[in-house]
């Protein structure tokens, strides 16, 4: 009898993982935190526009007065516009960093004011 219980009961099929996207985290050097879910071969230029949109500014802008390559970095190195999560070997959750600018006018005797940054 017990082999009739066994042939009756059916398996359970979990569904496999999704390998063709990732979720990642854009964070700011501001410790700001966004969450995409983005296809592995997704030009990682695409992600940034998103972010840029999401956070109410133009993508140009983002780092602009930090570096005038990219201001996103994944591992410590820039990301290239053809980047994809594919070439660089990311893997679910992994986090890429934005390095956005702080900038403060300071006024002097001068007419032009300073910019600084933080």
């Amino acid at each position: 009898m017990s082999q009739d219980v066994q042939s009756q009961v059916t398996p359970e099929v979990k569904p496999e993982p999704d390998n063709n996207t990732i979720n990642v985290k854009v964070v700011s050097s501001a410790g700001d935190e966004v969450f995409f879910k983005i296809k592995r071969t997704t030009k990682l230029s695409k992600l940034q526009g998103a972010y840029a949109n999401k956070v109410g500014k133009d993508v140009g802008s983002i780092g602009a007065f930090f570096s005038p390559s990219s201001p996103f970095l994944y591992d410590g190195t820039r990301i290239n516009d053809d980047d994809t999560p594919a070439s660089l070997d990311m893997e679910d959750n992994d986090t890429i960093d934005v390095m956005v600018e702080r900038a403060s006018y300071l006024h002097t005797s001068h007419t032009l004011p300073y910019l600084t940054f933080f």
